[in-house]
């Protein structure tokens, strides 16, 4: 039987179909890197992978474990190349984002003085104007879900974002195929209601007419993550 987790990587992992040889880019948890590894295990074996720092990854090594296979050297100014010109596929994170897409991870109240200082812009920019951007967030919520950002630190399909696919949370699936570029569902998790993802969200939520549920791991799949996952870190990082 699957758990919430296996959902959330499931959904992650789905972001990257149809990409190709591009580098599939997990930040910010276990269930993004775990996305990316099982995705090219899968249904999208052209991906490249890295081992989170300058490896281009031959193989796909289980999460804390160091490749067999190196089959390229990814320092720093070359992964920059690729950001540039559009050769990967970045899954972010977000402290907000609003319904276009605009995400912050950099202060919470006013900027010049904030209430909380988190990381800074970091290559959300760069990331969200030149590559296709996903988002996971572990947590929805209307905290997270909010009408306006404090701080814009990655772009929406307002300001000129290049190709925002969509957002995954512990609850549901979106994407921005909602009127005027907005987001939009498209799935809720088994046990999730949409009503439950509408409370949970600061913003009207603009809702698909065939509003589905988000689809479980095949046996196949969860035989991957197992592997990839033996300790199963994934259900620490969303609670069954």
């Amino acid at each position: 039987m699957s758990s919430r987790a296996d959902v959330c990587v499931v959904a992650c992992a789905e972001a990257f179909r149809g990409d190709g040889e591009i580098l599939a880019a997990g930040i910010g948890g276990a269930v993004t890197v775990l996305a990316a590894r099982l995705a090219r295990l899968t249904f999208e074996p052209e991906l490249l992978t890295h081992d989170g720092t300058c490896l281009l990854t031959g193989d796909v090594p289980a999460l804390g474990e160091a490749p067999g296979v190196v089959e390229g050297w990814l320092p720093f100014r070359e992964h920059l190349w690729l950001v540039l010109n559009g050769r990967r596929h970045v899954m972010l994170g977000a402290s907000q984002i609003d319904r276009y897409g605009n995400s912050n991870i950099s202060c919470i109240g006013d900027w010049s003085r904030p209430k909380a200082q988190l990381l800074g812009v970091r290559g959300a920019p760069g990331n969200t104007r030149c590559d296709p951007t996903s988002y996971w967030i572990p947590r929805h919520s209307p905290r997270v879900f909010v009408p306006s950002v404090d701080m814009v630190s990655g772009v929406g399909t307002d300001r000129g974002a290049f190709d925002l696919r969509r957002v995954v949370t512990d609850l549901a699936v979106l994407d921005f195929r909602g009127h005027g570029g907005t987001m939009r569902l498209v799935s809720v998790h088994p046990g999730v209601r949409v009503d439950d993802v509408v409370t949970a969200t600061g913003f009207d939520l603009d809702i698909s007419e065939d509003v589905t549920q988000t689809r479980e791991p095949t046996p196949e799949e969860l035989d991957v993550l197992d592997r990839l996952d033996p300790r199963r870190t994934r259900d620490r990082e969303v609670p069954a």
